[in-house]
């Protein structure tokens, strides 16, 4: 019998395949594996304390033909906020460990750290410690972001209900339509040997690709308006893997609009270009770090009454049976399927 391989798994069938055979053995470790955070209880206290940790390869996940180390160290810290935002948290604390091969001077250090503590410092975050290693294969960036909130203002993905209705907060497709607007000039530049980019109009496809923002800003409204999601994850895969994210841990199906889903202007002008359909690009692209989640239909309501920042109803939440369906334009209904990873960029 032939040997299932990582490749044949994907992504989150290995996670799964780890998730399996984790046990928490002590009872302050609320949350494992399968949440965008570790939930962990603080003795005599209603807070709770959440972790996350994200991992940075060059050649994997950034390319420095174009990715600045400024903007390489900002958005390593964003990513990792963004996953405490997706619990309904605000993040306190991070770590920060790398690898580093010869190739780098110390004012590329120095650069990337810039970075970092531009984006610490613009979201109220202390750098608390880490490690640094030397490496044989490039830039490694290793990042621990940590928060803590009150028990009953927690988020999971696990709570999402029957008639719940799917938010997201900003546009999507606009970090991988800005990713492939770099790839084509990286490739024009081999070819022709030109020194300058052609970027056109694209300023904010590119920022969203090369400099992300977590939208720490949403749970400070969801708390303004005393709204809890009753699910939540942010979006670094793609809409479709986080919908279905939502839906497997909660137990529920769900539909979700293809008229209802949010695309840039930019993102769909260049998509245009590229003959890209942007709607594919916001269900797979990734890397827009919003936030998906669920409310109550009568904390809808509640969104009205304040200004604040663009979140969008795209779907709603069914029960498990109805599944996982995409109600399209044209008015048919496909499945919804997780391709994320299948669109990581490997240079």
């Amino acid at each position: 019998m032939k040997e299932e391989s990582i490749e044949s798994l994907g992504e989150f069938g290995v996670i799964d395949r780890i998730a399996s055979r984790a046990r928490c053995l002590n009872k302050t470790s609320l949350v494992g594996i399968g949440d965008d955070c570790a939930v962990i209880a603080c003795d005599g206290s209603t807070r709770r304390k959440v972790v996350t940790t994200d991992l940075l390869l060059e050649g994997i996940h950034f390319d420095l033909t174009y990715c600045p180390l400024r903007h390489l160290g900002y958005k390593a810290v964003a990513v990792n906020l963004s996953d405490v935002a997706a619990m309904n948290v605000r993040p306190q604390q991070i770590t920060v460990s790398i690898g580093v091969s010869a190739k780098f001077s110390l004012k590329s250090i120095d650069e990337l750290y810039e970075g970092i503590y531009a984006a610490c410092e613009r979201y109220g975050v202390d750098l608390v410690g880490g490690d640094t290693t030397s490496s044989l294969t490039g830039l490694t960036i290793s990042i621990t972001a940590i928060g803590d909130e009150e028990s009953d203002r927690l988020s999971l993905r696990s709570g999402a209900k029957e008639n719940d209705i799917l938010c997201v907060s900003g546009d999507l497709g606009s970090a991988y339509m800005g990713l492939q607007l770099l790839e084509r000039e990286k490739r024009v530049l081999k070819q022709s040997g030109s020194q300058t980019p052609d970027f056109g109009n694209y300023r904010y496809i590119l920022q969203r690709q090369l400099r992300p923002e977590p939208r720490i800003d949403v749970v400070d409204f969801l708390r303004e308006v005393d709204v809890v999601p009753t699910s939540m994850i942010d979006i670094s895969d793609g809409l479709s893997s986080e919908v279905l994210h939502i839906c497997k841990a909660s137990g529920v199906g769900c539909r979700l609009y293809e008229e209802k889903i949010p695309i840039h202007e930019e993102a769909k002008r260049l998509a245009g270009e590229l003959n890209i359909n942007p709607i594919v690009a916001a269900l797979n692209g990734g890397e827009d770090y919003e936030l998906l989640f669920t409310i109550r239909q009568s904390d809808y309501e509640k969104f009205q009454s304040k200004v604040g920042p663009e979140i969008y109803a795209v779907g709603y939440i069914t029960n498990a049976q109805k599944g996982t369906r995409l109600l399209t334009t044209g008015g048919d209904e496909a499945e919804l399927k997780a391709q994320g990873w299948k669109m990581e960029v490997n240079v």
